[in-house]
């Protein structure tokens, strides 16, 4: 992982860019202490956020409610 200044970031932040959607991380330094991490976006399928729901389907109700008869509305 390449790691850079905060300064340098700043004066090189659309090439730092390009190097991450090239697919290489950077971590962002202030001091010799990391505080930022530039890394590619990875794509998520609909599957895989879903997923600890799916992990745990004791703990989730998939019944549906009984139908229930609708409250008359008032005329207006």
């Amino acid at each position: 992982m390449r790691q850079v200044q905060v300064t340098e970031a700043k004066a090189a932040f659309s090439g730092l860019l390009a190097a991450v959607e090239a697919g290489e991380s950077v971590a962002i330094t202030r001091r010799g202490r990391v505080i930022a991490r530039l890394v590619p976006d990875a794509a998520t399928s609909a599957a895989e956020a879903f997923r600890p729901f799916w992990d745990n389907l004791e703990e989730i109700d998939l019944v549906a409610p009984d139908a229930e008869t609708p409250e008359p509305v008032a005329a207006l």
